[in-house]
């Protein structure tokens, strides 16, 4: 299982990498881990090294959100470490993950990360409705001590290579059938907050995180760091020490924004958005905006189909029918390739993520985005750019108009305020911005000249017939 996942997503990479220009796929690529020697203690948490005499009591609070991603997971070790060097009493991971990217030897080295850590290590599930699955939920047992708020849910456990159940509650042994029928195996179970600490999963069940940090210094894991305070109701309460510090941090900006493009739904969007715009700027002409946003979210897409778990063939499907819609549009009317491309796309956008998901809604806006955009703007920008009437254009000759690129001699006009093709006879040039008169019409090709320079006026030239 674990050399067919670890294949699936090479050729996700490679497939990623080769139709989208993927060159910061390598980014994914966690860095080392932030314990060089696991020490011999065997999950008993090490005095952290004592603070300078009169500082504050520091807790680094870390905001872990989203799929546990090889960013996500560098930065975690990265700050238990710097917490570490910091003299911080203890670091608490604030989670809401519905699992992780990390192959399984990734996976292990960051839970053997938080498990060997030198000081304690807290995870709070929450609030209300936050979970933790799959991977995540591993961290959650391996931490020294966790809970979950009320409303939120912990499990899914997956099978892991070389997880040593040291490192929280023994998940194996709820791969069982309970009392009440209900296979109880992890792959399959969802942990409410009550039933999660009443399984041994975690240790508490706190409502808030202040509440989660309390919890965390009277189970031991921490100093005293409380003291009680009367309120103005009377209602004695008890809050953190004032030499207590909680010092909140997350993903910076560059990271968070490849996190976040790292998300099955973000990833989906980016993509459909960059080809898009790069089939828009390709019947544009030229390298414009619409070219620059577009590589830019193929980059980000890219980065994100190279860090989850796609179907390459599946990603093929997305990017052929684009190439099909791309054949009826230099039609302007849908036809057989604009329903090929939407069978495609329907298939390969349903089937492109394997092991992480994609909920309704996302899938929903980029499929009826992509059909308004193919059948109606795409063609309207065609017909506007390209189309000429068939009929009653005889009044173009000797119009004035403006050159819009160079003609030498081919190029772009603007007349009346449209677009034309144009093409100049090669000893009379025209440069970008010079005016000109239209001497005729060839096809869907103007024929222009300049405003001096002519030996004829064709106006004069359209009523010799009639004289």
């Amino acid at each position: 299982m674990h050399v067919r996942r670890t294949r699936r997503r090479l050729l996700a990479r490679l497939a990623a990498g080769v139709l989208l220009l993927a060159a910061f796929g390598g980014l994914a690529a966690g860095p080392a881990s932030a314990h060089d020697e696991p020490g011999a203690h065997d999950g008993e948490t090490e005095t952290p090294a004592p603070a300078p005499d009169g500082s504050p009591r520091l807790i680094v609070l870390v905001e872990v959100n989203g799929l546990i991603d090889p960013i996500m997971s560098s930065y975690i070790r990265r700050q238990i470490t710097i917490a570490e060097g910091r003299h911080a009493i203890g670091v608490v991971l604030h989670m809401d993950s519905a699992g992780t990217t990390l192959d399984d030897e990734a996976l292990v080295d960051l839970l053997e990360n938080v498990r060997l850590a030198h000081l304690p290590v807290g995870v709070w599930v929450g609030p209300s409705g936050a979970q933790a699955l799959g991977g995540a939920a591993h961290l959650v047992t391996t931490a020294d001590f966790a809970a979950v708020a009320p409303g939120g849910r912990i499990g899914d456990f997956t099978a892991v290579q070389g997880l040593v159940h040291a490192h929280g509650p023994d998940t194996e042994r709820f791969h069982h059938h309970d009392d009440d029928g209900l296979h109880s195996g992890p792959s399959v179970r969802y942990f409410d907050a009550d039933v999660a600490m009443g399984a041994g999963l975690t240790h508490s069940t706190e409502p808030t995180i202040g509440d989660f940090i309390i919890a965390l210094s009277d189970a031991g894991y921490l100093p005293p760091i409380t003291q009680e305070v009367t309120g103005d109701d009377g209602i004695v309460r008890r809050t953190p020490a004032p030499d207590v510090i909680v010092e909140f941090v997350s993903l910076p900006l560059i990271d968070g924004l490849f996190h976040t493009a790292a998300s099955p739904a973000i990833t989906y969007l980016l993509l459909l958005t960059a080809l898009s715009l790069l089939l828009l700027d390709f019947y544009t002409g030229g390298i414009g905006v619409a070219a620059a946003v577009g590589a830019g979210c193929g980059l980000l897409s890219a980065f994100g189909l190279g860090t989850l778990d796609i179907r390459p063939w599946a990603l093929v499907l997305v990017i052929v029918a684009f190439a099909a819609f791309a054949v009826d549009i230099q039609a302007s009317v849908p036809r057989f390739w604009t329903a090929a491309g939407g069978i495609a796309l329907l298939v390969g956008s349903l089937a492109l993520f394997g092991q992480h998901s994609m909920s309704w809604i996302p899938l929903l806006v980029g499929l009826v985005g992509v059909g308004v955009f193919v059948l109606s703007g795409m063609p309207a920008l065609v017909r506007t750019r390209y189309g000429t009437a068939t009929v009653g254009r005889e009044w173009m000759i000797g119009a004035a108009g403006t050159a819009v690129t160079d003609i030498d001699p081919d190029g772009t006009v603007e007349v009346h305020g449209a677009q034309w093709r144009a093409r100049v006879n090669r000893l009379t040039p025209l440069e970008a911005g010079e005016t000109l008169r239209v001497s005729g019409i060839s096809g869907v090709v103007l024929e222009v000249e300049p405003l001096e320079g002519a030996a004829v006026d064709y106006r004069e030239m359209r009523r010799r017939p009639s004289e």
